[in-house]
């Protein structure tokens, strides 16, 4: 990045914080806090082991310093400015997921462009608030935009404060499934009329009822078809061949009632069959591939909300609950101090951008635009400040 382009960022980043209304998170002053400066050459330099104490207030500290990136941890302390961790002395840390669309298994990098990407990543993070708020039963959530790649989820519920980092992982592991098996979402009950206990589906909740939902669903669609289309389509599932389709398909003109009840055994070998075809699948929809470091470690620095992503020069954009499915980063997170204006950038090479609702081509050279995007494309090093 060019001194010029270096100098300008810097200054409009400032302009921009003069006019921001910052909320802080809960118990700011026992967290530690860190922040990057527009340096020169290449590389970043991170700035940590401050307190909110040595910032000052930060209205005045951003307007001050007009610094890249803003950061505070998922975790509180007794001395949150102290150089080295065990000499802070923990006391809780916040559950802090975050999902970067770089990491999605249904991203195609090279292909898709930013805002499908970040639409995929939007998909995930649903997947992942189904989880926290169903699964789990959290109710202290906030949702954030992290101005760049994805989103972050912070969990503020007192009793996951203590959890130690295996916890947290373990905690991980079940979101993404790890090691998940059809044994981890049956149970066994003795059903009436029988001495034996019967394999069950866990219907309600977890796992075991997205599966369930999953069987209800493939065999409503199974019984609209006639049976040869039935038999085919059940062969497209892994591992179901034409011997094993008309297996399952009898299980499920049995069975209806031991389906919709989740017994197994009623259904016999065709059902507990495609039980273990659909849970595959329902895990390879369903799962939030959450980037696990972050989550498990209880020190973790995560962006501010309300501050700029320098890599992008867009919001660090906290999202209401409600508002997530309408939420479109893309024009949502423009901050307004860089719209209305036209500025001179250098293109690097031929780019298409979609940003503030519109899409935009410019070939490579010197070209007037749209500041927020001249801003986008310097932040992302596409682009330099050229002379007005």
């Amino acid at each position: 990045m060019e001194e010029r382009t270096r100098l300008y960022l810097r200054g409009r980043f400032g302009d921009h914080y003069r006019r921001a209304d910052i909320t802080l998170p809960p118990d700011a002053d026992a967290r530690e806090w860190g922040f990057i400066p527009w340096t020169d050459g290449p590389g970043e330099t991170m700035v940590r082991h401050r307190s909110l104490l040595d910032l000052g207030e930060i209205g005045d500290f951003l307007e001050r310093k007009r610094p890249r990136h803003v950061y505070f941890s998922a975790g509180r302390y007794q001395d949150p400015s102290a150089p080295s961790m065990d000499e802070k002395t923990w006391l809780s840390s916040d559950l802090v997921f975050d999902l970067d669309a770089d990491h999605l298994p249904a991203v195609e990098l090279g292909e898709d462009s930013y805002a499908e990407m970040l639409e995929k990543c939007k998909d995930a993070l649903l997947c992942l608030l189904d989880f926290l708020e169903n699964d789990f039963g959290f109710d202290d959530l906030t949702v954030v935009f992290s101005g760049g790649r994805g989103y972050h989820v912070h969990v503020r519920d007192e009793g996951i404060q203590q959890l130690s980092r295996d916890s947290r992982r373990e905690i991980v592991d079940y979101v993404r499934a790890v090691g998940l098996e059809p044994d981890g979402i049956q149970t066994k009950e003795i059903r009436p009329g029988n001495t034996a206990a019967s394999r069950v589906l866990q219907t309600e909740g977890g796992w075991g009822q997205r599966v369930h939902d999953s069987l209800l669903a493939f065999v409503g669609e199974l019984e609209a078809m006639d049976e040869e289309a039935a038999l085919e389509e059940l062969q497209e599932l892994d591992g179901i061949g034409e011997g094993r389709a008309k297996t399952v398909y009898g299980a499920i003109q049995a069975n209806r009632e031991a389906i919709e009840s989740g017994n197994l055994e009623a259904g016999g070998v065709g059902i507990r069959t495609l039980v273990e075809t659909l849970l595959d699948q329902v895990v390879e929809e369903d799962i939030a591939p959450i980037d696990e470091p972050v989550t498990t470690d209880t020190n973790r620095l995560i962006r501010l909300p309300g501050s700029l992503h320098g890599g992008s020069g867009l919001a660090v954009q906290r999202i209401d609950r409600d508002s997530i499915e309408e939420f479109d980063p893309l024009v949502d997170a423009v901050p307004e101090t860089f719209t209305g204006h036209e500025i001179a950038v250098e293109i690097d090479e031929d780019v298409e951008v979609e940003l503030g609702g519109d899409t935009f081509t410019f070939q490579a050279g010197a070209r007037s635009v749209p500041e927020h995007v001249g801003i986008f494309l310097m932040a992302r090093g596409q682009a330099e400040k050229g002379p007005e």
